[in-house]
């Protein structure tokens, strides 16, 4: 399979390490020989029609900041929507920054790959929070698949969780915690009694949160995800605007210890139903499946079938987000055989 991946971030990266690490593993258990045969960022990109060296492109963006700086086959200055049309390819992975105004460049990325008639696999969740309806429809009208477990939870399994494990079941709606910055930051503040503005800074120092951390703390983040689970599990045609958010910002180092009397927990909480789509601070309480600490994001399906169903994972990383998108890659795999 060849891929073309936008974009070498972390996620980037983290796909091109899991490449490397997983080769072997990859062509004994299912006969897939992936081939990374572009790479863009915004210095330019780097292509070769024979595959690309995985452990060279980590060396070269680690080493020289700049993947058009890789050995031979750089191209400085080199656009994202040039490299799709540079180089014969099977997949794209789109792992570009993520913008919740307009979605841009991923949409078009996504869309201009898809209508080349290739497969696309996305972690980024500026797109598919405002324009869901428009992808899938693209996806459909052009035959190809269309894979996004990586922008819900990192490497929580819960989209393909809920379409292949549950499939039998009517899914009524979805709770949890979708987002791993305020989930460290309440679980401190629980722990350690500090303010919200102390342990900002802290998860800040630590870059578990952001320099500009508004999309976390804000809500915007867990909202977009709420918007892909309400599209994709539970066919509601909504969008980010339809999206009741309140973050944590206001959230007191009091208020928390008046919770931990009444043993309850304050977490930052997503909620998916045909009644409710909602992002806001509640309480639970310390013995429920949602008393996860540290960047661990956990949510429950509830369904007719199997009652209430709980997954728990890591919601950010490098390489645990580039599992959920290597194992997108290998169920399209399967299914183009």
């Amino acid at each position: 399979m060849k891929i073309i991946i936008l974009g070498f971030g972390a996620v980037g990266q983290g796909v091109a390490r899991v490449i490397s690490m997983k080769k072997d593993y990859l062509r004994s258990k299912y006969n897939l020989n992936p081939k990374i045969v572009a790479v863009c960022d915004r210095s330019g990109a780097a292509i070769h029609e024979d595959g690309l060296d995985e452990e060279l492109l980590l060396e070269t963006k680690t080493g020289k900041g700049k993947i058009s700086l890789y050995p031979e086959y750089g191209i400085p200055g080199m656009d994202s929507l040039q490299v799709l049309d540079e180089i014969e390819y099977d997949c794209l992975v789109e792992v570009t920054p993520t913008d919740i105004d307009d979605g841009e460049p991923t949409r078009s990325h996504i869309i201009k790959a898809m209508e080349g008639g290739k497969d696309v696999v996305t972690s980024n969740k500026g797109p598919l929070a405002l324009s869901f309806q428009e992808l899938a429809d693209c996806a459909k009208t052009n035959n190809v698949e269309f894979k996004f477990e990586a922008s819900v939870g990192g490497a929580m399994p819960i989209l393909n969780f809920a379409h292949e494990n549950l499939a039998g079941c009517h899914i009524e709606s979805i709770y949890g915690i979708l987002n791993g910055t305020t989930n460290y930051i309440l679980s401190r503040m629980a722990n350690e009694g500090s303010s919200y503005e102390q342990t900002l800074k802290e998860a800040q120092e630590m870059g578990i949160a952001e320099t500009d951390p508004y999309q976390d703390v804000e809500g915007v983040d867990a909202a977009c995800k709420i918007v892909i689970l309400a599209n994709s599990v539970l066919n509601l045609p909504v969008t980010l605007k339809d999206v009741e958010v309140e973050g944590i910002s206001r959230i007191t180092s009091e208020s928390i210890a008046l919770a931990k009397k009444e043993g309850l927990l304050i977490k930052l909480i997503g909620e998916a139903s045909p009644n409710a789509l909602e992002v806001s601070p509640r309480l639970v309480s310390q013995g429920s499946p949602f008393a996860v600490e540290g960047t661990l994001n956990v949510a429950t399906l509830k369904t007719d079938l199997a009652d209430e169903v709980t997954v728990v994972g890591k919601g950010a990383g490098s390489v645990e987000t580039a599992s959920a998108i290597i194992s997108d890659i290998i169920s399209i795999w399967k299914r183009r055989r």
